[in-house]
């Protein structure tokens, strides 16, 4: 994919855009994954209060003797030393995307410092990449056999009843996820980076597909990062902004939260006041950046946002059985909104080179 990436006559080139390009996409990328995040919430909220008053609570005897052990959320502190892994290995054996992210920038600086003795680690690290990616691209076809699978082991423990009592909550959700693709996706292609919303969806079809069927941003990464640059993103800046956005860009996640914590709070009898719900735009916004970008990773996450608004976190068994379906539409959504940004940031860039050129 970068067969060029560390020649001679790059290096120089790579050294300046390590100084120049990358700080501001990092900004840039920060300041619309975080805008794009809030608004989910804001769609979310607003459509679960919409249909709010439709929800029927679940008999408390569907939920059983079920319980479930919310992992306690790290600090401020905590997450800024995580971020800085005290071993290399560790941080790619649990798939801690933001610590390996870190590394492969502190590891690019160096092999494009060390000159003309970093080329070798430039070349073998393309090579693996070349390897990983086709490793990724075999496992990923046989993903739709493994889906069916889970699919029906859903219905056969949980019974078609719960899949219909939950109908509504699923379809408020998916209807979020529609919204917020058409809406804000669609509007920011359009004016920020020039491109018709048609040939946007129609250009990553196949990794919406991909994330609709793995439930994973991590494993749709490969087909994010084709399909981006199929249409017209700098490699360097896709590269960049896609694994980046798999972690931090979770509008998807945020629409969930939203939609869930509104359906279990009803659940419980509790009547949300405008401040809590305040609460929830700037909790769910703030967890779902981070999320892990693997199936199920937002259940944690759900479960951060419940205990901040004192809801009995025993309640997220409800919708536990079933969180495959919400899973689906939310990786989906939170791939889209990872190419976007990234072909946002690349026009940007693009248009600033362009003025810079002249």
């Amino acid at each position: 994919m970068y067969s060029n990436l560390f020649s001679p006559d790059s290096i120089a080139e790579l050294t300046v855009a390590m100084q120049t390009q990358f700080p501001k996409a990092i900004w840039e990328t920060f300041y619309v994954t975080l805008l794009s995040t809030a608004l989910a919430v804001v769609i979310g909220l607003v459509l679960v209060n919409l249909f709010k008053g439709s929800f029927t609570p679940l008999p408390s005897a569907d939920l059983g003797a079920l319980e479930y052990e919310a992992k306690e959320a790290p600090s401020v502190m905590q997450v800024i030393v995580n971020i800085f892994p005290s071993n290399l290995l560790q941080p790619m054996v649990s798939s801690d995307m933001l610590p390996v992210i870190v590394i492969a920038i502190f590891l690019g600086a160096g092999v494009l410092a060390a000159g003309e003795k970093g080329q070798k680690v430039g070349e073998l690290i393309n090579c693996m990449e070349e390897v990983i990616m086709k490793i990724m691209m075999m496992i990923i076809k046989f993903t739709p056999i493994g889906v069916f699978c889970l699919m029906t082991n859903v219905v056969a423990v949980n019974g078609a009843d719960i899949i219909g009592k939950l109908a509504l909550i699923i379809g408020v959700a998916y209807i979020g996820y529609i919204v917020h693709v058409v809406v804000v996706y669609g509007l920011s292609v359009k004016f920020l980076a020039k491109m018709s919303p048609l040939a946007f969806f129609k250009g990553i079809a196949p990794a919406m597909i991909t994330a609709f069927t793995t439930t994973s941003s991590n494993a749709t990464l490969p087909v994010n990062i084709e399909c981006c640059n199929a249409m017209g993103a700098e490699p360097e800046i896709s590269s960049f902004v896609l694994p980046l956005g798999a972690t931090i860009n979770m509008d998807g996640t945020a629409i969930y939260q939203c939609v869930a914590t509104i359906f279990l709070a009803t659940c419980c009898g509790m009547t949300l006041t405008l401040g809590q719900m305040v609460t929830i735009v700037v909790t769910a916004t703030l967890a779902s950046i981070g999320t892990a970008g693997t199936p199920g990773a937002g259940m944690i996450m759900l479960a951060m946002v419940l205990e901040a608004m004192n809801i009995p976190v025993d309640m997220i068994m409800i919708i536990y059985g079933i969180d495959r379906l919400f899973d689906m539409g939310r990786t989906c959504l939170n791939i889209t909104g990872d190419i976007s940004c990234a072909l946002c940031v690349s026009k940007w860039e693009s248009e600033k080179a362009a003025q810079t050129a002249k």
